[in-house]
């Protein structure tokens, strides 16, 4: 299958790279820092050094695909960014931020994608349980969990209009896994999962679950935060 994944130089995307290379997937793998991605040296894996949130960084994503893939099998959308800081401290570039990395560029990205990817490809958007709708709220991440609700609803909006063309679209609601991010955010906290093991489960849903789920978002919880 050809992959493509989004803030895969650490973390769980990072852990998801490894895992499809393993299987003999061909992964563009892109970031805003690609070396260790590049220590991998994996013939699998192509890492493309770009930030998500600038406009004309999409082309040039968009150009590599067609010029290494031509189609898409999989996009999974797993960049992102957390703040964790007081509703009233949070400033709008803060906000934007956020907004940008967690809604903004996974829908730009998608649509500019979109002529790469065909019947039976599966779109994997990578939300949080922060933004599932009746699930428990933390303070600190207001607009962390406002942005991946408003990635789930898109999720859901466009397995709608997407329906036609055979294209599905997922959104899994994670909760905490220990990676940088989440230290960063909540030093001394200490997650029950770890990021491989969240990366297996979405390495498998990614190549899985779109023959049973469209248009659904499923959480994926042990532990909160």
């Amino acid at each position: 299958m050809n992959i493509v994944i989004t803030g895969a130089g650490r973390g769980i995307g990072f852990e998801c790279i490894k895992q499809f290379a393993s299987k003999g997937h061909t992964i563009i793998a892109i970031s805003r820092n690609i070396n260790a991605i590049e220590r991998l040296n994996n013939p699998n894996i192509f890492a493309l050094q770009a930030d998500i949130t600038h406009a004309e960084n999409m082309q040039a994503i968009a150009n590599t695909v067609a010029t290494r893939f031509g189609t898409i099998d999989i996009l999974i959308n797993n960049a992102g960014v957390l703040i964790n800081k007081a509703f009233a401290e949070y400033s709008v570039a803060d906000a934007r931020r956020i907004f940008e990395v967690n809604f903004f560029s996974p829908a730009l990205l998608i649509q500019k994608l979109l002529p790469y990817l065909q019947s039976g490809s599966h779109i994997l958007n990578i939300g949080s349980m922060g933004g599932y709708m009746g699930s428990i709220k933390f303070p600190g991440l207001a607009y962390y969990s406002a942005s991946k609700a408003a990635l789930a609803n898109l999720t859901e909006c466009l397995a709608e209009e997407l329906k036609d063309t055979g294209i599905r679209i997922n959104c899994l609601a994670l909760g905490s896994a220990q990676t940088e991010m989440l230290a960063e955010a909540f030093p001394g906290y200490q997650s029950p999962v770890s990021a491989s093991q969240m990366a297996t489960f979405i390495t498998d849903f990614a190549i899985n679950g779109s023959k049973l789920f469209n248009g659904k978002v499923l959480p994926v919880s042990v532990a909160t935060p």
